[in-house]
């Protein structure tokens, strides 16, 4: 199992540092990480497309917040659905906390 960080900023006032500084907390090696200095808008972002070609069966993809994948929330569930279903991987956004009972 590969674990591979996404960083997206938008702005120019965005700092990817706070990600990356995330990533490396939960063990994500630098050159697993992948960043994109564009608009959520859409997901033909050239890292993005790039890890999606590294990510294996097992492997999981790890986000700081969800925005970070991207704003449409209805690009973001069909990317979430080609993630999990297609390429049989796992997806880990590190700002939510999911309580188990």
């Amino acid at each position: 199992m590969e674990k591979y960080g996404y960083i997206r900023v938008s702005t120019k006032d965005q700092n990817p540092e706070r990600q990356s500084a995330a990533f490396e907390k939960y063990g994500i090696r630098s050159e697993n990480v992948y960043l994109d200095k564009a608009s959520g808008k859409n997901f033909e972002r050239p890292a993005y497309q790039k890890m999606l070609k590294m990510v294996k069966k097992g492997d999981v993809i790890t986000i700081k917040s969800i925005d970070r994948l991207g704003r449409n929330y209805g690009e973001i569930l069909d990317q979430w659905r080609f993630i999990t279903k297609d390429l049989s991987a796992g997806i880990e956004v590190l700002d939510i906390i999911i309580l188990f009972i």
